[in-house]
């Protein structure tokens, strides 16, 4: 009895299915339209505030005279530099504990977020209230001693010290929080012991290595950092110093309308040092260096198994190797 021979072949595709158009959500619309009115109703309220005046009609004054108010120009460089120290001594901080923390046993990441975070518990009038008596030792306990200059140093109206150091407690969850989610997605210790194994130094490290890969993170820390400062009132005002918001507050109680106007503009400025960090967060990333495999010769394989038996597929061949003492 002859044998029946069958030669497999692929099967034949199946139809491809239109893609369905999706379905207009209108809710989203909705969502999105509410949202936007909660938070642009006020800022409009404020500027009719401001703009209009009763049996005067419209008139910008409440906008030109900002920059000729008393105390306008020194209140918000205060409160820049503040937030530019700030910065700088909650990153020197908070990156190379990360880092450490990281590298060290897994047990002290639970110590240092708890230390980091016990900020949010201390309500600020507490926090003023125990830097106000540490600042009455100076002259209290310290007034014959050399120690009693340096208290009179970090009370330095021009640039007082202990806000900065106020503020750094203050922004330590908000900095933590951000660097922590960018060291999660980031392997530090391979990268470590790379960068260790080429010669590089502890600081190397950090500086060339670690803060390229947390751009971002550091980006959203710093803005943070820098809304806290420009909003914070309550340590500057108990503490006796005139940052940016204690001036808005005295202000307004001669201006009210001056008051609502430099609000917004400062409004205005923190948008736009967010769209400054936000652009220098979302720098253009290294790219990747392609090697190229050696051109040879193609190879036909032909599928034996499976349902696609019969049909042919091309393997580029490897680069050839060369043997020493053929060259």
């Amino acid at each position: 009895m002859a044998a029946l021979t069958t030669t497999a072949r692929p099967e034949a595709a199946a139809p491809v299915k239109a893609a369905r158009r999706p379905r207009p959500r209108y809710w989203r619309g909705a969502v999105l339209a509410v949202a936007g009115l909660y938070f642009v109703t006020p800022l409009l309220s404020s500027f009719v505030f401001t703009v209009h005046v009763p049996n005067q009609g419209l008139t910008f004054e409440a906008y030109s005279g900002i920059l000729s108010a008393d105390g306008f120009t020194e209140s918000l460089f205060l409160s820049l530099s503040l937030a530019a120290a700030t910065i700088a001594l909650a990153l020197l901080l908070v990156v190379p504990a990360l880092v450490a923390v990281r590298l060290g046993p897994p047990r002290l990441r639970a110590v240092v977020e708890i230390v980091c975070m016990m900020p949010l518990v201390v309500p600020p009038i507490a926090l003023v209230t125990g830097i106000a008596t540490v600042l009455r030792w100076g002259p209290d306990h310290f007034s014959r001693t050399p120690l009693y200059q340096s208290f009179l140093a970090v009370q330095n109206e021009s640039f007082p010290v202990v806000l900065v150091l106020a503020y750094t407690v203050l922004a330590l969850p908000f900095v933590h929080r951000s660097l922590d989610a960018g060291l999660r997605a980031v392997d530090v210790p391979t990268l470590v012991e790379a960068a260790r194994n080429c010669g590089a130094s502890r600081f190397q490290v950090i500086v060339s290595v670690i803060l390229p890969n947390l751009r971002s993170s550091l980006a959203g820390a710093s803005f943070l950092t820098l809304a806290l400062v420009l909003g914070e009132y309550t340590v500057a005002s108990l503490l006796g110093f005139r940052p940016f918001a204690v001036w808005i507050v005295t202000v307004s109680g001669a201006e009210a309308r001056m008051s609502v106007a430099v609000s917004l503009l400062s409004l205005l400025i923190t948008w736009a040092l967010l769209l400054v960090l936000s652009r220098a967060g979302t720098g253009s990333s290294a790219s990747a260096t392609a090697i190229p495999a050696a051109a040879g010769p193609a190879t036909v394989v032909p599928a034996t198994v499976g349902p696609g038996a019969g049909a042919t597929t091309t393997v580029p061949a490897a680069a050839p190797t060369s043997v020493p003492g053929k060259e």
